[in-house]
């Protein structure tokens, strides 16, 4: 990929206004679906530590999508043939671009944890094993049976945890392609009228809010109240900007699903080179804490300053030849 920006317009021009009832139905129908399938975890009295819990949070992440497919089809009466056309899931061309953008969206959003780790570490906010990872083997040696030995070395073990994430990536795309069908395949195109960075900033922002069911609980940042909410919004709208991108400049989900999945299966990178006996503050060292949020702030930067950051005409067709991709 080349530094020069698309310079070849959509065939299609951009449309006036924002669909704004189509977006709102969309909202409701997601926000809704969710709280309705993680609501057994607010009535059984448990949250995050009910039965099955695991299986409903994965099952709500298709809310989004189910909800992008209802108002497609029943508030902007698109025929069945151009619904996934419109979600971004089809056509797959140029191939070799939407690859291209899969891997970057792979590589960036593994590195993204393991260097918001770095920077916290670097400010002493978190305490690393790099050699002996005690934490890791603190943790794995606590599901163990009394007396029993690790199997294998835990350096090995460690290898073996940042190895995983390539194929965790693609086995969590089954689920983030809920997500990614809904927040970047329809609600960023239909907000595309606002601008690129008011639409990117927006979806991220709506999409972290779409995280209160499980957020309120306690998930990710183990703050059940306003603030873990809060973090999770800024923390979505900081990484929906690099995600969103890629469904940008390759105008399919598919950079995104993937990208998502790595960055789920990286998420957990702090617990395999913390030292034994030390804790991590989500807020800070988190996937989605500000550490990441400076990593992101600086990816942003780059790609605004070598014009990757396409205006809202320039988006990327399916299809259309450019100066960074062809056929």
């Amino acid at each position: 990929m080349t530094n020069d920006a698309i310079t070849t317009p959509s065939p299609v021009a951009a449309a006036a206004r924002v669909p704004w009832l189509a977006v709102v139905v969309f909202y409701v129908v997601a926000f809704g679906l969710a709280w309705l399938v993680d609501l057994p975890l607010w009535l059984s009295g448990q949250g995050l530590a009910t039965p099955g819990g695991v299986v409903l949070i994965a099952l709500s992440m298709y809310a989004p999508g189910v909800a992008a497919v209802l108002v497609l089809v029943t508030v902007q009466r698109t025929p069945w043939r151009r619904v996934l056309p419109r979600l971004g899931w089809w056509p797959l061309r140029p191939v070799p671009r939407t690859i291209w953008f899969v891997v970057i969206g792979l590589v960036g959003s593994a590195l993204l944890p393991i260097a918001a780790v770095c920077i916290a570490a670097a400010f002493g906010l978190i305490q690393l094993d790099l050699t002996g990872f005690s934490g890791l083997a603190a943790t794995i040696s606590a599901q163990l049976p009394a007396g029993t030995q690790l199997p294998i070395p835990i350096q090995l073990l460690a290898v073996l945890q940042l190895v995983q994430i390539p194929i965790a990536a693609f086995i969590n795309g089954f689920f983030t392609i809920g997500e990614e069908t809904g927040w970047r395949g329809f609600l960023l195109p239909a907000l595309r009228p606002l601008g690129t960075w008011p639409a990117l900033l927006l979806t991220g922002a709506l999409w972290g809010l779409w995280h209160a069911p499980v957020i309120l609980l306690g998930y990710d940042f183990g703050r059940p109240d306003a603030l873990g909410l809060l973090l999770m919004v800024l923390g979505c709208a900081a990484y929906g900007t690099f995600i969103g991108w890629l469904r940008i400049r390759s105008a399919s989900i598919w950079p995104s699903v993937v990208a998502h999945g790595a960055f789920n299966a990286a998420g957990g990178f702090a617990a395999v080179v913390i030292a034994a006996g030390t804790t991590v503050d989500p807020a800070a060292a988190g996937p989605l804490g500000w550490a990441a949020w400076i990593v992101l702030a600086v990816v942003m930067i780059v790609l605004t300053l070598t014009r990757q950051v396409p205006a809202r005409r320039d988006w990327a067709t399916p299809g259309v030849r450019t100066h960074d991709g062809g056929r």
